[in-house]
């Protein structure tokens, strides 16, 4: 699954891939953003730790990870 954190005042956005499903990550963001103190933690696929302050909080997108293509496109 992938998410992807807008955050306010940043051009930029997080994107994470984890191997949960997408509910259980629907519920880490709202848990994290209704909690008392506003942290909202995932971990992605590698093991690797994000933590995220709710009140920076944009957006947030969940959605199934693209394969990644490398290489060049067929010639025509």
């Amino acid at each position: 699954m992938e998410v992807k954190i807008g955050l306010i005042d940043s051009p930029r956005e997080l994107v994470i891939v984890t191997d949960r499903d997408r509910d259980e990550v629907e519920k880490v963001i709202s848990d994290g953003l209704a909690s008392g103190d506003g942290v909202v933690s995932l971990e992605d696929e590698k093991g690797r730790k994000y933590l995220v302050q709710a009140a920076k909080i944009a957006y947030a997108e969940i959605g199934a990870a693209d394969a990644r293509k490398v290489g060049f496109a067929p010639l025509t």
